[in-house]
C-alpha cells in the first residue's frame, strides 16, 4: 500500500491526529497507532485482565492523576510500579509538590534543600512532613494487625482481650499488596493513586519497594517493631490472579524491575496475549529495559502470536496524547 502523508486541520483532535498516523502506519507514528487499538481493545474487553507497570519517575513526571482516573475508570485491573512513584504519590498526598524551572547547578541546590530528578525538583522539607505522615499510617497499620491477631487469640482462647507489653516483640508480617492496600485506605486525597487503588479494590505490587524513601522508612519503623514485608507472598496473591484471569494484557511504561515483574508472573499460564510497551531505551546491550517485546515470545513471557507493540518515545509525552486519543 502507498503511504497516505499526514494531512493537519485547524482544531484537530488528538483521536484524529492519531487517525492520521494510523493512516500513515510507518516508524514511530505507525507504531503509536497500533499502540492505541491495541490498549482499546485491552479495555474494552471485559474478558481481559489489564495490567499497567510503571518504571521511571512518572508520577513526579505528571502521569499522576492520568494513571489515577485510569484505576477510577476501570481501564486496569493490576498495577505494578517502581517504589519511588508510591513514595512521590504519597509525597503530594501529603501536601508536597513536585517543581521546575530550578536551575542544574547541584551543589547549590543541596545548599538549598532541594532534590532534583532531571529537570523536575523536590524540597527536603516536603520529605520531613512525608516521613512524619507515613510513620504515623504505619503505626495506625500495626496497631491495627495486632488488635485483630488479639481478638482472633480472645476468641479462640475464650480469654479477657489485653495487650502484653512484648505484643510489639512478636512478627507482624504483611504482604507489599497488603501494606500498600492499608496505606491507600488512610489517605485523603482524591488524586491519589494509592486511594484510588484500594477506593476501587485494584491491587499495587511494588516487588523493589524498599528500593525507595518509603521503603527507608519501613526499614527505620521496623527496627523498633516487628512489622516484617513477606515478598513470597506478593507472588502466591499474584500469579492466583494470573490465573483465573482468561486474558492478561499489559500497558508497560518504561523498564525496570516492574516491566520484568510484570512478564514473568505471566511465565506459568504461557505469557500475555497481548501488550503495548512505551520506553527510552535501547535493546543494543541486552538489558530487559530496551528490550523488545517480540522478545518475550522466546520466554514464554508473552504468547506466540500475541499482539504486540513497543512504541520509542517519551512515555510522558507519548502515553497522555494515547490516552487521549481513545474514544
Amino acid at each position: 500500500m502507498k503511504i497516505k502523508h499526514i494531512k493537519l486541520k485547524k482544531n484537530m483532535k488528538v483521536s484524529e491526529l492519531i487517525d492520521e498516523f494510523d493512516s500513515l502506519n510507518v516508524l514511530g507514528a505507525g507504531r503509536l497507532s497500533k499502540a492505541r487499538k491495541i490498549v482499546s481493545y485491552m479495555i474494552n474487553d471485559e474478558k481481559m485482565a489489564v495490567f499497567l507497570s510503571l518504571g521511571g519517575p512518572l508520577v513526579p513526571g505528571g502521569l499522576r492523576t492520568i494513571i489515577a482516573d485510569m484505576i477510577k475508570d476501570k481501564q486496569i485491573d493490576v498495577l505494578i510500579t517502581s517504589g519511588a512513584n508510591i513514595t512521590h504519590d504519597l509525597l503530594e498526598s501529603f501536601g508536597g509538590k513536585h517543581y521546575n524551572n530550578l536551575g542544574f547547578d547541584d551543589e547549590k541546590l543541596n545548599s538549598e534543600g532541594i532534590g532534583r530528578i532531571g529537570d523536575i525538583y523536590t524540597k527536603n522539607e516536603d520529605f520531613v512532613t512525608f516521613e512524619e505522615r507515613i510513620c504515623l499510617i504505619f503505626e495506625d497499620i500495626l496497631d491495627k494487625k495486632i488488635n485483630t491477631q488479639n481478638q482472633r487469640k480472645t476468641k479462640l482462647e475464650n480469654e479477657p482481650n489485653e495487650m502484653t507489653k512484648d505484643e510489639k516483640l512478636v512478627n507482624h508480617v504483611f504482604s507489599i499488596k497488603e501494606l500498600l492496600f492499608e496505606i491507600g485506605k488512610r489517605i485523603k486525597d482524591e488524586n491519589s493513586i494509592l486511594k484510588s487503588a484500594a477506593d476501587n479494590n485494584v491491587p499495587i505490587f511494588a516487588p523493589g519497594l524498599t528500593d525507595s524513601m518509603l521503603g527507608l522508612q519501613l526499614w527505620m519503623f521496623s527496627q523498633e517493631n516487628r512489622f516484617i514485608l513477606d515478598v513470597i507472598e506478593d507472588m502466591n496473591e499474584l500469579s492466583d490472579f494470573v490465573f483465573k484471569s482468561e486474558k492478561v494484557g499489559a500497558i508497560l511504561l518504561g523498564g525496570g524491575l516492574p516491566k520484568h515483574y510484570t512478564l514473568a508472573s505471566n511465565l506459568l499460564k504461557g505469557g500475555l496475549d497481548t501488550a503495548i510497551q512505551i520506553t527510552m531505551d535501547r535493546s543494543e546491550t541486552g538489558s530487559l529495559s530496551g528490550a523488545p517485546l517480540e522478545e518475550a515470545k522466546s520466554w514464554s513471557k508473552a504468547k506466540c502470536g500475541s499482539n504486540l507493540v513497543t512504541v520509542i518515545g517519551d512515555v510522558t509525552i507519548i502515553f497522555p496524547l494515547l490516552m487521549a486519543s481513545l474514544e
